[in-house]
């Protein structure tokens, strides 16, 4: 993990998910993002359980504002095993948000540098995310480039 940086007088810790950040914040940063619906302690527990069992191939950080106590940064990477390019591995980056209160301190580019330096200590040959036509310039200020087209299908 990263060291510590001070950022105004507030001291922002990277670190990965604990299962005490659903009192944090956690849950309520995430819909500032998407939808996210009502969580349960228990279904907190028991995702943040399962996700403990995927190790360094399915990693969530956060960045908690240690001043205040409250997760302000989060971002997720998944390492999905190829059979291509030498059984290669890619990373995924998903669910990149800071908190409204927490935006331009350069806290988003510390969680993509953060997730990116993770793929490539585990090995992937590339680091793949899907972002807005809105994020496009910030991603690309984080060494991002476009390529293709994102396709979706939800499912009810």
């Amino acid at each position: 993990m990263q060291p510590d940086t001070p950022n105004n007088n507030h001291t922002h810790k990277i670190r990965r998910l604990e299962v005490t950040d659903i009192s944090k914040g956690f849950i309520e940063l995430l819909r500032q993002l998407t939808v996210c619906d009502s969580v349960s302690e228990t279904q907190f527990q028991d995702r943040f359980q399962e996700l403990v069992t995927e190790g360094d191939n399915h990693v969530i950080c956060v960045i908690e504002d240690e001043n205040t106590g409250m997760i302000i940064a989060t971002g997720s990477i998944f390492i999905e095993k190829k059979f291509i390019r030498n059984c290669g591995m890619v990373g995924h980056i998903e669910d990149v948000v800071v908190d409204v209160s927490a935006r331009g301190m350069n806290l988003g580019k510390k969680m993509i540098d953060f997730l990116t330096a993770h793929a490539e200590s585990v090995g992937c040959y590339k680091v793949i995310l899907d972002c807005s036509s809105e994020n496009k310039a910030f991603y690309e200020k984080c060494g991002f480039n476009q390529k293709e087209i994102q396709m979706v299908k939800y499912f009810s």
